[in-house]
């Protein structure tokens, strides 16, 4: 039987982490999940770090997905980065090999990793003899360029550009980003490959009990890298605003946790210099999976202000262990979170602050969201890859119809 072709490069170029970002949880997801629907049809590749492309030996692909994920959970880990004789070893382990390309298939491939190489992504289609099954997971960054990273614009361009071209079907995270990458393409003349939704799975928040506050006040987590389309400027001038307007005691805590992105230069200004901020916000960069899933049970509520979103994670993680969402009113956020989050205006600053001490004092909106809890849509893996399989299957060679 042939299987798919899982590409795994963007896990392999992050070695030296042990936090993972969204994308390298969605990679792992596959991989997992795949590995269950096609068990050892399943085969691994990637472009390895040296810019070779090839398959990986099944046993050190799958050792490493084990590594990668105790190292994640920082469980029964002294050094919570690999050092560098160990990335050496893994990088020997993972060397790609010739065996086995061109036998065919589908390759799926589910981050932007070297997608910005057209050149590179069809020959290696062309050598595997493969249709090519791709997963977009935004267009933040064409659609709102003063958000990215100087030429960021520029560069996810490219990679739309090779998914487009060279796609034979793709898979969108929320009907979102599939409605923006097909109005993108068709505006730059070209013709958009089946787009295929498929919600993403929440991982099961790890059991841990809830964090407390360290002066017993109730706290707000914002959780996501600290850049500015994620809006925390929004939520550090009403922080400011409420320690210079209520007595100290009222003034909710607020836990911003991600690591600092970038272009945040006026955000990270009130981080570390605003002494009204200090005593109500904590800001933590690196933080275990287990630490943080206290944080999240622990929240009186998340808070999520963005500008744009192709999905929204934590909206998720938090609806499933029952922590109310206070959230920017975005497509993709409703397509996550349902009836159940209270939706805002981004730039409705008193808005906000209403919710949040509403929330804080456990007033009627916090009971009302409490109440709608059980409406959340479900999200799980298993749902994604049930969908995602019926794709890769619809794009086998010999299959009649790539619109599954």
């Amino acid at each position: 039987m042939t299987g798919p072709i899982l590409d795994i490069s963007r896990l392999i170029s992050r070695v030296r982490y042990s936090t993972p970002s969204g994308v390298d949880r969605v990679e792992m997801a596959y991989a997992r999940g795949l590995s269950r629907i096609y068990g050892e049809a399943l085969a691994f590749a990637a472009v390895h770090p040296s810019g070779i492309y090839g398959r990986l030996p099944r046993a050190a692909a799958l050792a490493y997905l084990d590594e990668l994920e105790r190292r994640w959970s920082h469980e029964g880990q002294a050094e919570r980065r690999m050092l560098s004789p160990s990335v050496a070893r893994w990088m020997a382990r993972l060397a790609p090999v010739r065996s086995g390309i061109g036998s065919g298939g589908v390759y799926v491939q589910v981050s932007p990793h070297h997608l910005t190489r057209e050149r590179q992504v069809r020959h290696i289609l062309a050598r595997e003899k493969a249709r090519f099954v791709c997963m977009v997971h935004d267009l933040v960054p064409i659609e709102y360029p003063e958000y990215a990273r100087p030429g960021g614009a520029a560069l996810h361009e490219r990679r739309m550009e090779t998914v487009a071209r060279l796609a034979d079907t793709v898979i969108v995270n929320s009907a979102a980003t599939g409605d923006s990458f097909a109005r993108w393409a068709e505006g730059c003349g070209m013709a958009p490959p089946p787009i295929h939704v498929a919600l993403l799975g929440t991982e099961p928040v790890a059991e841990a009990a809830p964090a407390p506050s360290p002066d017993g006040r109730p706290y707000f987590l914002c959780l996501g890298t600290i850049e500015p389309r994620k809006n925390h400027l929004l939520l550090l001038h009403l922080w400011r605003r409420m320690a210079e307007s209520l007595p100290a005691e009222a003034v909710p805590r607020l836990v911003v946790v991600g690591r600092r992105g970038w272009e945040n230069e006026q955000i990270v200004d009130l981080l570390d210099r605003c002494p009204a901020l200090s005593p109500h916000v904590a800001e933590v960069n690196t933080c275990p999976d287990r630490e943080l899933a206290g944080l999240i049970r622990g929240a009186r509520a998340l808070v999520m202000p963005s500008f744009a979103e192709g999905y929204g994670m934590p909206v998720a993680e938090a609806l499933s262990v029952g922590t109310p969402v206070i959230a920017s009113d975005l497509p993709a956020h409703r397509e996550v979170g349902g009836p159940v989050p209270d939706f805002l205006d981004p730039l409705d600053g008193p808005g906000w602050q209403a919710a949040i001490l509403d929330h804080a004092a456990r007033g009627p909106l916090h009971a009302a969201q409490v109440a709608r809890v059980p409406q959340r849509p479900a999200l799980d893996w298993d749902t994604h890859m049930a969908i995602a399989a019926k794709v890769i299957d619809g794009a086998m060679p010999g299959s009649a119809d790539l619109n599954v």
